[in-house]
């Protein structure tokens, strides 16, 4: 096997990726290696290069938390995997298993926690190191291109949907369909839930249509908020932002129904600004939702393999990084681009 392999880099915070040669890093007991077939790109990453939040990745680091691939050698001490699985490394890459959030199968706010692409080098590289106790297992049939999005995007929306408490029948709100939302739409349909998607362009929200929403609003013609309430009879049950923006999470409180609970999801800068009178007399919860537990990712992966739900992709080289990243900031990326390692360099 060849010693060294592709990966992008960041050297430093908001300077391009260097795509260079690095060493195929050596599992340790407890460790597996992952040669990486695909891995999805994600805002998260834009965060990491630019070094945006408090807790910054020590340099250099490669990201990505949505790398999938096959498991070609285990470290001692490894039986929770084998060679030749088909395996995911996401967002949460690892957890100390002993704390009180741990123990309540809630490991993805355990202090401990370690984070791939972010405090562990992540799948912008032909290998990845990984915790077996915490890779996603792919289910049979769904391929590695289709699995990466569902890694993270996928059990992000599928969780937050969940921590909505919206029942079969009951009005869901998906505020924002781009890499996200389109995913959560699909998510909410085959939940049994009536979906309001919500956006500021039309050709996403025709694209909602198409994959099951019962109605669409744009957000920039019009009062939203009343939009919502005509449609939903009185608001949603649930409410799940997955817009970056604070427009959308000042709406979503207002398209909550009495007693129902808007989930966020979306991180834009600034504070959110609450309006605790509506909060407060109409009983609404607001609730955060990070990622999902171990339990969630397989609930989530188990929808796509049922083929209940599909990402939209664009196929690219992992030459082609730099550009990604900088259309993804643009918000010129409509659904999910995923980095395809069987394509030749741009």
């Amino acid at each position: 096997m060849n010693k060294t392999m592709q990966a992008a880099v960041v050297e430093q915070f908001g300077q391009p990726l260097v795509i260079k040669a690095c060493p195929i890093p050596t599992p340790g007991p407890g460790q597996i290696l992952v040669k990486t077939e695909a891995c999805g790109v994600c805002h998260t990453d834009l965060h990491a290069m630019h070094g945006d939040w408090q807790l910054k990745p020590a340099l250099p680091f490669i990201p990505g938390h949505e790398g999938i691939g096959i498991v070609v050698a285990l470290g001692a001490g490894v039986t929770s995997v084998r060679e030749g699985e088909r395996v995911g490394v996401p967002w949460l890459y690892s957890a100390c298993g002993h704390c009180e959030h741990c123990l309540a199968a809630w490991e993805t706010v355990c202090a401990e926690a370690e984070f791939g692409g972010y405090t562990k080098n992540g799948g912008f590289a032909e290998y990845i190191l990984a915790d077996p106790n915490y890779v996603a297992h792919i289910p049979e049939g769904l391929s590695a291109v289709d699995a990466a999005p569902l890694i993270c995007a996928g059990v992000t929306t599928y969780k937050g949907i969940k921590e909505t408490a919206a029942r079969p029948g009951q009005w869901i709100v998906i505020s924002g369909v781009g890499g996200l939302g389109h995913l959560a739409v699909q998510y909410a349909k085959a939940m049994g839930l009536l979906v309001c998607a919500v956006d500021i362009d039309d050709g996403k929200l025709a694209h909602a249509t198409k994959l099951g929403a019962d109605v669409v609003v744009n957000a920039k013609k019009g009062d939203a908020v009343e939009a919502v309430r005509l449609a939903t009879d009185g608001g949603a049950h649930g409410v799940l932002i997955t817009a970056p923006s604070l427009i959308a999470f000042k709406q979503g409180v207002g398209m909550t129904r009495k007693r129902g609970t808007c989930v966020l999801v979306g991180l834009p800068p600034g504070e959110f600004p609450t309006p605790l009178f509506d909060v407060v007399a109409n009983c609404i919860t607001i609730r955060g939702s990070f990622v999902g537990t171990r339990q969630d990712m397989n609930e989530a992966l188990a929808f796509g393999a049922s083929g209940k739900v599909k990402a939209v992709v664009e196929l690219q080289p992992l030459s082609a990084i730099n550009q990604i990243l900088g259309r993804l900031e643009k918000g010129e990326v409509p659904s999910r681009v995923v980095i395809d390692f069987s394509l030749a360099a741009g």
